[in-house]
């Protein structure tokens, strides 16, 4: 097992990346926290692991709210003794997020308080936990958009997804020296809930299918083995890296004619 005796906490636990991540995580040997605000999905994924066999807990939190995120590090370490993995996944695409005209102020706040706030509470609060613990991975849910313009405006996503990617930079250099490494995790264009529900039209999802050289959204599940790459110390020499698993697009980002 490759996380075996790890405590790991994972928010947005409910659906898509962080679901996936905190099954496979727990196979892998790793004990589960997971952390959403949407208890009945959350509580089931939990239910889920348990029943098949391994260990996890629940914590209801808004990552946007230190006071919540503080709470949730805490009751990793209340409950199991120790925090080694921190999965700062939890995040939103706004359905009313779109140009820098468009989008409304709150739209921007809300996506910024999430996408951005959330990831440096979860690293404020957890970062001395992994002190503790004499270290451990950090990784943080960016998206291929911290580096391209996305073809479908979204412009409070995309600027908060750089600024996730700029603070991973930081972070993993800061603490290079304390066996804490902060990598984040940059997926491509995902068939998940939370994609789908903005490319909400057939014709938005071609706009977006076109420029990927596989032809196909990827799966939650393949982030989740991203992440357990990540977590695991298969990667023990990567730190402050843009780990982009996207199908190409990155690599072929043109407007088609």
């Amino acid at each position: 097992m490759r996380l075996k005796d790890k405590i790991a906490l994972i928010t947005g636990v409910s659906s898509g990346i962080g679901m996936e991540t905190a099954i496979l995580f727990a196979k892998e040997g790793a004990k589960i926290i997971g952390v959403d605000m949407n208890d009945q999905a959350g509580k089931k994924i939990i239910e889920q692991i348990n029943i098949a066999g391994g260990t996890a807990a629940y914590f209801h939190a808004d990552v946007s709210q230190a006071s919540e995120t503080k709470a949730m590090v805490g009751f990793a370490e209340e409950t199991y003794g120790a925090l080694h993995i921190l999965f700062n996944n939890a995040g939103i695409m706004h359905g009313d997020d779109g140009d820098a005209m468009s989008t409304e102020e709150s739209i921007f706040d809300l996506t910024m308080a999430v996408n951005v706030k959330g990831v440096f509470f979860g690293c404020k609060y957890g970062i001395p936990a992994l002190q503790r613990a004499g270290g451990g991975s950090i990784i943080n849910t960016a998206s291929f958009v911290a580096l391209l313009g996305a073809a479908t405006p979204q412009l409070a996503y995309t600027a908060s997804k750089g600024a996730v990617l700029s603070m991973t930079r930081e972070l993993a250099v800061t603490h290079a020296r304390e066996n804490i490494r902060v990598n984040a995790l940059c997926p491509g264009p995902l068939r998940t809930e939370l994609l789908m529900k903005f490319l909400n039209s057939e014709e938005k999802r071609q706009r977006r299918l076109v420029h990927i050289p596989m032809g196909r959204f990827g799966k939650a599940k393949e982030m989740a083995k991203s992440a357990l790459f990540l977590a695991s110390d298969e990667s023990s020499y990567m730190t402050g890296t843009e780990f982009l698993v996207d199908g190409g697009i990155t690599a072929a980002y043109v407007t088609p004619s």
